[in-house]
C-alpha cells in the first residue's frame, strides 16, 4: 500500500453523500458539471483542499482538508447541494418521489438530507480512507479495475506517483478487498 506523507494542519474529513432514494443520477453529465461548478464557486469564499474523491452512480465519497481552525464543512456542503439542486432542478427533480410533507418543505429529489462524516485521525486513517475511496467502483461492480472508473481522483494519484496504474488491479488483490 502507498504511504501518504502529509501534515495534518487543518481538519481533514471523509464524507459520504447519497442520492435521494439511491437514484442513479450522480454520474450524469448535468450533475457532474453542476457539482464541479458548485465546488469551484464555494471554494472561492470557503476554501478547502480535495484530497480524494469518487463519484458513484448513487453516492459519493470524498476527503477534504479545511484551513487551519476552520471546521465548517456543513455550510460548504449546504452551499454545494443548493447550487447543484438549482442547476439540475429542471432535469433531475422528480416531484413524484416526494411525500406530501416533503413537498411542503420543498425538498429536493437529488440529495438525501444528511451526509456522513468522519474526521481523519492520522496518516494510517488517511491511507485507509483514500484506498477505500479509490477501490469503491470495483467494490460496487462498476468496473473490474480501479483505473477503469473515470470519476475518481485515482488518476491524479497515479499521475503523482502515489499509485501504480494497476493498483489493486489483480483478481487476488480484489478478493482481499472484497472479503
Amino acid at each position: 500500500m502507498p504511504r501518504y506523507r502529509r501534515q495534518f494542519t487543518g481538519s481533514t474529513y471523509f464524507f459520504t453523500l447519497v442520492a435521494y432514494r439511491r437514484r442513479t443520477i450522480f454520474c450524469t453529465p448535468i450533475l457532474r458539471t453542476a457539482l464541479r461548478d458548485a465546488i469551484h464557486t464555494v471554494r472561492l469564499t470557503r476554501p478547502f483542499v480535495i484530497d480524494a474523491w469518487v463519484l458513484m452512480p448513487d453516492h459519493m465519497h470524498c476527503i477534504w482538508t479545511l484551513p487551519e481552525g476552520d471546521q465548517d464543512y456543513s455550510m460548504r456542503w449546504a452551499e454545494i447541494k443548493r447550487y447543484v439542486t438549482s442547476a439540475c432542478r429542471d432535469r433531475l427533480h422528480d416531484p413524484g418521489l416526494l411525500t406530501r410533507a416533503s413537498r411542503q418543505r420543498r425538498e429536493s429529489t437529488i440529495w438525501q438530507q444528511r451526509f456522513w462524516e468522519h474526521q481523519i485521525r492520522d496518516a494510517f486513517d488517511m491511507e485507509k480512507h483514500v484506498d477505500y475511496i479509490h477501490f469503491n467502483p470495483v467494490k460496487h461492480g462498476q468496473v473490474l479495475r480501479v483505473g477503469e472508473w473515470p470519476y475518481s481522483t485515482f488518476h491524479r494519484y497515479v499521475r503523482d506517483g502515489v499509485y501504480s496504474p494497476d493498483w489493486a488491479g489483480t483478481p487476488e488483490i480484489a478478493e482481499v478487498w472484497l472479503e
